[in-house]
């Protein structure tokens, strides 16, 4: 299996509901995409408020293996997301690993 971490950090003019409403579409793509195990998704509530960075949602997903990973990358589901990014990010931060 493979861990996908994924951390968005957005630009000032993001919104509470626009960031649920990105959760939201995360959570969608388990139902969505096959070869996802695990998928959770959420806003930022730590309290190392000096340690965040201004990273505001985590998504974490467990593939079956790294072709699903690869497939997940092209998949209409997850590219509709990707494009609804557009205009909000600031910076993006990926980790995979096996496990």
């Amino acid at each position: 299996m493979v861990e996908h971490l994924v951390v968005f950090k957005f630009n000032d003019k993001i919104t509470l509901a626009k960031q649920q409403e990105f959760v939201a579409q995360l959570l969608a793509l388990q139902e969505q995409i096959p070869g996802i195990v695990a998928l959770s998704a959420g806003i930022n509530a730590t309290e190392e408020t000096e340690r965040n960075q201004g990273y505001a949602i985590g998504l974490r997903v467990t593939f079956e293996d790294q072709y699903a990973l690869r497939a997940y990358g092209s998949h209409p589901a997850h590219q509709a997301f990707v494009a609804s990014l557009d205009g909000w990010v600031e910076d993006v931060i990926v980790v995979d690993y096996a496990i």
